[in-house]
């Protein structure tokens, strides 16, 4: 390919370009402006959001709704700082996007110039990799090496900071010389322990726990072959939800803190787990001391630093989860498992009955009846992005996801504020996706300048604030473990329906269940986004409930429950 002699902002989006991108999500500023001024002459779509950590999560968005590499952008010092949480969450979640920056000319590096702040020592710890790019010469290679990095293996962020004479200095682009050594990337890796075949004949009581890396990898359908022969119990992580489908009558639902008690018990009662793609997170797990005592375990991960971290396993494989798990069809026998479901089946009793067209109404708006609603109301189609906390724990439990990428939240970090503008991020991915954000009145707040670059993209995004007048999550910890003292919970908030008005959204108030359908089908029908404030009841809890470091079968359960379990 024939060289050319370019300034390196030029050469940022030549290869950006190249990479396939087609968007960016980003906020300009001083040590970014000679490559904003440059980005006019490339065929790239520029979002501007109105806070730079807007940026990458809808960076994040975007790339969890494409399985792409999103791309955000800002400058120096603040802009740069305010992408930090954006990195952690991606981090955490195994999201690959790649955050660019501009820095103060590489003269003034280390003087305390104005906005000028070591952005590469500060997001060291939140960043597979990053780089500080002094001279235009390094911009292709670092380009090139950031996306390979991304997407490569396990997913994550990589950062380029790069200095404002970077972006002005002039050189010639040679694209292949710019590609990077794979071999120096590729994190091969490794197996130990027993031989999982025969560990997995062997099991009588065997369960699959489906993680976020089957999604990562695109290994649903080895995984649901694999499950269906060998008639294996698939249990859910949060981020794993969608790799399994819901409807599957080997799906047992979601495990963990706020998992269903029978996929608990489930796991406790096993003689076999095996994980795929995911890393026994804390909140999977509880007590680690007690956690799934009778069972062996196999782990199949793409980054052999998780085999061991949290659980000891009794057979490690570190590769791609689709490669692993197709390898293994020929091999599995099909064992008659029916009494393991059978007994799995019992454990559900009364509490399994979710799926009811109609759930009683006491004159009270409980978030569950709202979630069910939209869930049956969108034909359980829709892409839904949640925030974190309660609103996140009940939407896993009543939206039921029969696809992969349909459910985008916050996991790891847990970071309130994300929704809308993931959601954005994940709209703008897929425009001909319906994209619902499922938000508490808290985490909205936190982002919800975001709806400005909503209305100015005209990008139709539906909105379900789930209003207690509380931080819902840690009131319920206030109350199981606070004596119920409310320390900084009680939160008020502006009116929804009149600020959506004023950003040019249609707005509407809910606060009874016979008004939910007729106010979603409603905003359904709007074309520039929509924001439903569902005035729910205040004082309501996630059910069932481990205890942080409690055993897992220690579950706190609903002391009445607050619906009626009939059939639909």
């Amino acid at each position: 390919m024939s060289k050319k002699t370019l300034t390196g902002a030029q050469i940022l989006w030549e290869c950006l370009v190249r990479e396939g991108v087609e968007v960016v999500f980003g906020y300009p500023g001083g040590a970014i402006l000679p490559a904003y001024d440059a980005m006019l002459d490339y065929p790239i779509r520029h979002i501007l959001v109105r806070h730079e950590q807007g940026a990458t999560h809808m960076a994040d968005g975007y790339a969890r709704a494409t399985g792409k590499v999103g791309v955000a952008i800002a400058t120096s010092g603040p802009g740069a700082t305010n992408m930090i949480t954006g990195m952690a969450t991606a981090m955490m979640d195994s999201s690959p996007i790649v955050c660019i920056t501009g820095q103060v000319g590489s003269g003034l590096i280390g003087s305390d110039a104005f906005q000028e702040t070591d952005i590469t020592g500060i997001s060291l710890p939140v960043t597979k990799h990053n780089y500080l790019v002094t001279q235009a010469s390094e911009i292709a290679p670092a380009v090139r090496e950031a996306f390979a990095i991304a997407k490569h293996g396990r997913p994550g962020p990589v950062l380029i900071d790069i200095t404002k004479d970077a972006q002005l200095g002039v050189c010639e682009l040679d694209w292949d010389e710019a590609a990077p050594d794979m071999a120096s990337i590729d994190r091969s890796g490794h197996s130990f322990g027993a031989d999982p075949i025969a560990l997995i004949n062997a099991a009588q009581r065997p369960v699959i726990l489906a993680g976020h890396g089957i999604i990562l990898g695109g290994a649903e359908e080895a995984v649901r072959a694999f499950a269906e022969k060998a008639q294996i119990p698939v249990a859910m992580t949060l981020l794993g939800i969608g790799s399994f489908p819901a409807s599957h009558p080997l799906n047992l639902g979601m495990m963990g803190m706020h998992g269903e008690a029978w996929v608990n018990t489930a796991i406790q009662e096993s003689d076999l787990l095996i994980a795929l793609g995911m890393r026994f997170d804390d909140r999977v797990t509880g007590n680690i001391k007690t956690y799934a005592p009778h069972a062996r375990k196999i782990h199949v991960d793409i980054d052999p630093a998780e085999f061991n971290k949290n659980v000891r396993v009794d057979s490690a494989i570190a590769g791609d989860v689709g490669q692993v798990v197709a390898g293994w069809l020929d091999q599995v026998a099909e064992v008659d498992r029916s009494k393991w479901l059978a007994h799995i089946s019992d454990q559900k009793g009364d509490a399994a009955v979710r799926d009811i067209k109609n759930l009683p109404d006491n004159g009270h708006l409980y978030a569950a009846h709202v979630i069910h609603d939209i869930w049956r109301i969108t034909n359980g189609n829709a892409i839904v992005v949640t925030d974190v906390g309660q609103h996140q724990m009940w939407e896993a439990q009543y939206y039921h996801h029969e696809s992969p990428r349909s459910l985008i939240t916050s996991g790891g970090l847990g970071t309130m504020g994300f929704a809308l503008p993931a959601a954005i991020g994940a709209k703008v991915g897929k425009p001909d996706a319906e994209v619902w954000v499922v938000v508490g009145d808290g985490g909205f707040q936190m982002t919800l300048c975001e709806l400005a670059t909503m209305v100015q993209e005209d990008l139709d995004v539906k909105i379900c604030v789930i209003n207690n007048g509380y931080l819902g999550m840690v009131r319920q910890w206030q109350e199981f473990f606070y004596q119920r003292r409310y320390a900084a919970t009680p939160i008020t908030g502006p009116e929804l329906e009149k600020l959506a008005e004023a950003y040019g959204v249609w707005g509407a108030t809910v606060t009874a269940r016979t008004e939910v359908e007729p106010t979603v089908a409603t905003a359904r029908q709007q074309t520039k986004g929509a924001l439903i404030d569902f005035r729910v009841e205040q004082e309501d809890s996630v059910f069932p409930m481990v205890p942080a470091g409690n055993d897992l079968h220690n579950m706190i359960r609903r002391p009445s429950p607050i619906v009626e379990t009939s059939a639909d």
